[in-house]
């Protein structure tokens, strides 16, 4: 998304200092990614990036990184799921396979592994996953499609939209605690939130 927003100029990390400290060890930390991964291998990583920056639409390497850090942090600790349908197998197991899946139907139909793809490509294969219909039948036989283009859409916009690179491209200036909002008429902004370049 960088480079394509109304707040080209706002940096949100420029209001940290008027955050607790908690919030600023968290927030700030999001612009370090893990130099070792602990669930995913290299290779796993490499594909997921390709498929979350489609999910996405979104390129920049640094927010990638994260979302892709978050992901194998997620499935290194395995917290649990709040929901999950008979059937479907624990996010770890799902996306591991899913992955594998995706590399041997890419390799299987185009001769190329699925990072090797033109977008084009690549996105055809997540669509078809996300209506249950990919190729060839026999190397899905297992994982549940849907389910897959589901967790892996859902992991990858917590993470995203979490990053302070997509939070100031939005034009969100961060938690409002402890200096709270004191223009709160419909059309008021407060002074440290992020104003269009031509209403500022």
């Amino acid at each position: 998304m960088s480079g394509n927003t109304r707040y080209p100029s706002f940096n949100v990390l420029d209001e940290k200092d008027a955050w607790d400290d908690h919030t600023q060890q968290i927030v700030t930390s999001r612009n370090h990614s893990i130099d070792k991964y602990q669930f995913l291998s290299e290779r796993e990583a490499e594909i997921l990036r390709s498929i979350c920056s489609l999910l996405v639409d979104d390129s920049s390497p640094d927010t990638l990184a994260f979302v892709i850090s978050h992901i194998d942090k997620t499935l290194y600790s395995s917290p649990g799921e709040g929901q999950r349908k008979v059937g479907v197998p624990a996010a770890s197991e799902l996306i591991r396979h899913g992955l594998k899946a995706m590399e041997q139907s890419s390799q299987q139909i185009y001769s190329l592994s699925f990072t090797e793809l033109e977008a084009v490509k690549q996105k055809n294969i997540i669509n078809d996953i996300s209506y249950s219909k990919a190729e060839p039948s026999s190397i899905w036989n297992g994982v549940p499609q849907k389910a897959l283009f589901e967790k892996l859409m859902r992991l990858t916009v917590e993470s995203y939209c979490s990053h302070p690179q997509v939070w100031s491209d939005i034009g969100y200036a961060g938690p409002a605690y402890p200096r709270g909002y004191v223009r709160t008429q419909l059309g008021q902004l407060d002074p440290w939130e992020a104003k269009k370049e031509n209403e500022a």
